[in-house]
């Protein structure tokens, strides 16, 4: 009997140890990182590589062909076809059990969409990426809740979402005036859920010529999707900047920056503002800007509680656009886990003069990196959500819409005259603000940088809202540099909203329009 005992437990630590898991991409990281990087190879024929976007979309997944379509699990895959820049395969694995076998390319898989080219040409491909699908709206249909694709971009969507803005794996040097190196994902293992699973696992190993990487997700779909990411990232090289948790999103123009072109969208972003809850418990809202030139941002925090980009003022009216629908695009928010020590959660925005080119990244870094063959630790949780007021838990009021035009003065005869300041006007609403009694002593705190002359400071209730407007009247020394401003208002001593930093951007002599 004990005998037998001792068998059955060797078998099932033997068993466990056989296990895959994250430790087994983190040992595959590190022995890279160790390596001379090997830039990867494009096998793509001419037909493919020289693709356009057009036809590129034309190539679709065959329905009856998704991964796991035989299976009971509500999740199902989908494949990317290679094309245009997606010019190298990446490997992916299915993890049943304790056996892992690769799900080997095959071309029958998808629907060309009547693109002409001899079907050899495909022998020797491979997938560039894997969407997941999930019944979300709907019992029985099955929808796109997952999409990873390029470098080590990904994109998740919650019940009644549609995709904007991405993430990546890692940011190495964004923003810098060196070229930016884009990491990739090179190589994936999913595990196959089982009919009971609410949440999908799958691992990634990121690879580039200064970092590799080893990452496991945790799909959970929902109203708000969540994911659960584990990063374990290996240097091998030099960094100047290390961008942990990275967003990348599109921000054209908006009330605080309009349009000199005439349209009939009011606003057109995947976001409007970068929020941060410091591990002090501030919070801080940063408008976005496209700006002219490429502006770098820095905030420095300890221990961040979350940072995110975020879409607020989601109403349809704020957009006005039945085709891209940027009211249904979620916000991302980033919920450090554990300790992250002192760093910086840092804003670039980059001109674009058009919606289809992301110019907004947001990410931390870390104030110290490790010597070569330590791999830095982070775990972090992910939310999809277009609640953007319920990340603030009412702890505070928000900033609803920052405005920017010019300064005026109402005169005697009632007519209002521009008096060459600008002016800023910025709506907080919020529970906190709702609830307090009409003879509340709010009041606003209010800063602007040395490059401006605050002229006037004026907060009235904004009963449409049930919360409050604080208009800012200030002249600008100096327009070919910034202005930084800060609001937040005040009962006492007491932070009654949070902490609204805007940056007006330095103008140039070369006028965009958008």
């Amino acid at each position: 009997m004990l005998l037998s005992a001792v068998s059955a437990c060797s078998l099932l630590l033997a068993a466990q140890a056989h296990a895959f898991s994250l430790d087994d991409v983190t040992a595959r990281a590190k022995a890279l990182a160790a390596k001379p990087y090997a830039a990867p190879v494009s096998n793509l024929p001419p037909v493919f590589s020289k693709m356009q976007f057009g036809d590129y979309v034309k190539i679709q997944p065959r329905r009856e062909t998704f991964e796991w379509r035989s299976e009971r699990t509500p999740f199902k895959l989908a494949f990317y076809h290679q094309g245009m820049h997606f010019n190298t395969p990446v490997k992916i694995s299915e993890i049943v059990g304790d056996d892992v076998e690769e799900v080997h390319y095959d071309p029958a898989r998808f629907d060309f969409g009547g693109l002409s080219f001899d079907s050899k040409t495909t022998s020797k491909l491979g997938y560039a990426g894997f969407r997941v699908l999930y019944p979300i709206n709907r019992d029985g249909k099955e929808d796109e809740i997952m999409s990873v694709l390029g470098a080590s971009y990904f994109r998740v969507i919650g019940k009644g979402q549609v995709y904007g803005l991405s993430a990546r794996g890692l940011a190495i040097d964004s923003g810098m005036s060196k070229p930016e190196e884009f990491p990739h994902f090179t190589e994936f293992w999913i595990e196959r859920p089982a009919p009971q699973d609410k949440q999908m696992v799958f691992y990634a190993l990121l690879d580039s010529p200064r970092a590799t990487g080893a990452y496991r997700f945790v799909l959970k779909p929902g109203s708000d999707a969540v994911l659960d990411v584990q990063a374990r990232v290996f240097l091998r090289g030099e960094v100047d900047r290390l961008g942990i948790a990275p967003l990348t999103s599109m921000f054209l123009f908006g009330p605080n920056q309009q349009s000199s072109k005439r349209n009939f969208r009011p606003a057109i972003h995947d976001s409007n503002g970068l929020a941060i809850h410091t591990g002090s418990g501030e919070w801080l809202w940063r408008p976005l800007n496209n700006p002219q030139n490429v502006e770098v941002s820095s905030f420095q925090v300890e221990n961040p509680k979350g940072f995110g980009l975020l879409q607020r003022g989601r109403e349809f009216g704020n957009f006005e656009d039945l085709k891209d629908r940027y009211d249904l695009r979620p916000s991302a928010w980033i919920e450090p886990q554990g300790n992250w020590g002192k760093g910086v959660v840092q804003l670039i925005e980059i001109p674009t003069a058009d919606e289809t080119n992301d110019n907004i990244v947001a990410y931390w870094t870390p104030a110290e990196l490790p010597r070569k063959g330590v791999p830095l630790k982070f775990d972090y949780r992910m939310h999809w959500t277009m609640d953007e007021p319920a990340l603030l838990k009412n702890d505070v009021g928000w900033v609803r819409q920052t405005f920017h035009t010019d300064g005026e003065l109402t005169q005697a005869n009632l007519i209002r005259h521009n008096d060459g300041t600008m002016a800023m006007l910025v709506d907080f609403e919020g529970p906190v603000l709702a609830k307090l009694p009409s003879d509340a002593p709010v009041r606003p705190q209010v800063s602007v940088s040395d490059n401006a002359e605050l002229v006037d400071t004026q907060l009235q209730p904004n009963p449409a809202i049930g919360g409050w407007r604080l208009t800012l009247r200030i002249k600008v020394k100096d327009a070919s540099h910034p202005v930084e401003m800060r609001a937040a208002l005040v009962d006492g001593q007491r932070a009654l909203t949070e902490t609204w930093s805007y940056q007006l951007s330095p103008r140039s002599n070369v006028q965009r329009a958008f």
